[in-house]
């Protein structure tokens, strides 16, 4: 599992007084960085691999402004070409946000899906989600 701590902005806080449903990915975004480096060390856009194809939350709880949020991360389920993460975001000991994203391993040169090399499946063999 990679952690990414949050510190939620007033900025992200919506009229109800919690966090706006649209900061939600953002901040699961956030939790990938890991992963990214995975495949582009540099993080540099020149040979950018990863393309995000399906994204699903649920929300299960409000998040508020001035408390730490923490998103967790784990791998789902790994392809060939692809691999599903396992999401969620935590504050005060709760689970406030589930959510599944599924990105694929692509070549923009060749326009093409690439295996994911067998490096990589050995690390995300240690950040596996038991179901």
């Amino acid at each position: 599992m990679f952690i990414t701590k949050i510190q939620p902005r007033v900025s992200e806080t919506d009229g109800v007084g919690h966090i706006n449903n649209t900061t939600v990915p953002v901040w699961l975004e956030a939790g990938r960085e890991e992963i990214f480096r995975m495949f582009m060390p540099d993080l540099g856009f020149s040979n950018w691999r990863l393309i995000i194809v399906n994204v699903n939350i649920d929300y299960v709880s409000q998040i508020f402004y001035g408390k730490e949020a923490e998103v967790r991360t784990w791998i789902k389920k790994i392809g060939n070409t692809s691999f599903v993460l396992y999401e969620e975001i935590h504050q005060h000991n709760t689970v406030c946000a589930k959510s599944t994203a599924t990105y694929v391993n692509f070549n923009h040169e060749t326009q093409k899906t690439e295996a994911i090399p067998e490096t990589i499946r050995a690390q995300f063999k240690e950040h596996m989600h038991e179901f």
